[in-house]
């Protein structure tokens, strides 16, 4: 019988996972399925410029799976439950019909689908979060997913010169949307409301290129301004002040998938999974998590923050772990640290702000048109290692060693199933 490995989410960490897998494993031995709620992979790292009206390379999953043995179901998740090891699954337009049914992977219940499965990769990722503030879901623009980019693509493309626009958060995502819009509609005016001083997380280098960048741009930056709640035309702050806003465009931070709270799982005060060192479920051996959903330990005892450059290497961790166990091979000590902080400034200019391993800045840093250049190249390289998750180096597919699994728990799913 073939181990049933279900991959939910094809974000950069899920469908590198899935990839991975695919060749690690040998196809007779393993099923893999990969669940996502849209058909095209997304570069979440280039929602800012689908925001401004750039076009964004399709990549469809059927293409970038094909032959590998990944069978890709488009479909909305709607629960997991650890104990029965299952997932249920609904049509993501709603209809109560989910994608393709791969043969003997699942069973339709009512309108929706029960996916077993021997091994779950749980990468559901994060979506907008509002923190609570009043108005910030009713009023405000997120850049967070696919949608939440073509609804602001929308409201800019209609705003009329002279439109004000206030991003607020002043983190990556606020710095890049705000460069991006400020650049791409020189006829607007930009605001930034960042809680503490704008790129105060910066070397002093990195401070002092960001304030040209802005400077030059026209963006005016209202620094430590706590936003308390948005308004239809403008934002308010905690020292009773406001800011004039036609368009407000939340980044203050990404909130995990709120599925993995709802289950058995052991979660992190935010909700996301806590792991270990190969990305494995402290509370259910069976359940991997990568990617926002992860709270994994980084260099110094830090959490890994939710980013591209964290869920990378996650998705290999958890891969080549799921390997190693399953064939009985030596398990991945892929050391998790970051190296740089890839900050793009419009098209034209860019920041490379380089880090410790555990992510605090030193003062070395490109700028100006080579950190643009090297950027983009980044952004390239991301969505080529989800196409190519081994980096181009040569696998040999392994076979499963016909033992139970490192912790294996009965299930109902899979007593049934076997049967």
């Amino acid at each position: 019988m073939q181990h049933r490995i279900v991959v939910l989410g094809a974000g950069y960490a899920g469908a590198i996972a899935a990839g991975r897998l695919a060749r690690r494993l040998r196809p007779e031995d393993v099923a893999i399925t990969l669940v996502n709620a849209e058909p095209d992979f997304v570069e979440r790292v280039r929602l800012h410029q689908l925001a401004v009206g750039q076009s964004l390379r399709p990549r469809p999953l059927r293409e970038m799976f094909a032959g590998t043995g990944v069978e890709l179901k488009i479909a909305q998740v709607t629960g997991v439950d650890v104990e029965r090891r299952t997932v249920t699954l609904a049509d993501p337009n709603g209809t109560g019909e989910s994608g393709r049914l791969a043969a003997g992977a699942g069973e339709f219940t009512g309108g929706s689908e029960m996916l077993a499965y021997d091994t779950l990769v749980y990468a559901l990722g994060s979506g907008f979060h509002d923190r609570g503030v009043p108005g910030a879901a009713e009023h405000a623009h997120q850049i967070a997913g696919r949608p939440g980019a073509l609804r602001l693509r929308e409201r800019l493309a209609g705003l009329a010169a002279g439109g004000s626009v206030v991003v607020v958060g002043g983190g990556l995502t606020g710095v890049e949307a705000a460069t991006e819009i400020a650049e791409a509609r020189p006829d607007l005016d930009v605001a930034l409301a960042a809680r503490g001083g704008l790129g105060d997380w910066l070397s002093p280098r990195g401070g002092r290129h960001l304030r040209n960048v802005f400077g030059k741009l026209g963006i005016t930056v209202h620094e430590h301004a706590t936003v308390t709640a948005v308004e239809a035309d403008r934002v308010v702050t905690a020292d009773g002040g406001s800011v004039p806003a036609a368009v407000t465009v939340w980044t203050t931070g990404f909130a995990a998938h709120p599925i993995a709270r709802a289950t058995a799982l052991e979660v992190g005060d935010t909700g996301r999974i806590v792991v270990d060192a190969t990305m494995r479920s402290r509370s259910h051996p069976d359940v991997y998590a990568v990617g926002d959903a992860a709270l994994a330990t980084g260099p110094g005892g830090k959490p890994l923050r939710m980013s591209c450059a964290s869920g990378t290497p996650m998705a290999w961790q958890a891969a080549d772990a799921i390997a190693a166990r399953l064939t009985g091979g030596k398990l991945p000590n892929l050391p998790l640290r970051y190296f740089n902080q890839c900050i793009s400034l419009g098209r034209k200019e860019g920041f490379i702000q380089y880090v410790t391993a555990d992510d605090r800045a030193v003062e070395a840093a490109l700028t100006g048109r080579l950190a643009a250049v090297y950027k983009e190249l980044i952004c390239k390289g991301a969505a080529w290692a989800v196409a190519n998750p081994t980096v181009g180096m040569p696998t040999r597919r392994r076979r499963v060693v016909p033992r139970p699994a490192e912790g294996a728990r009965p299930s109902a799913a899979t007593s049934s199933t076997a049967a």
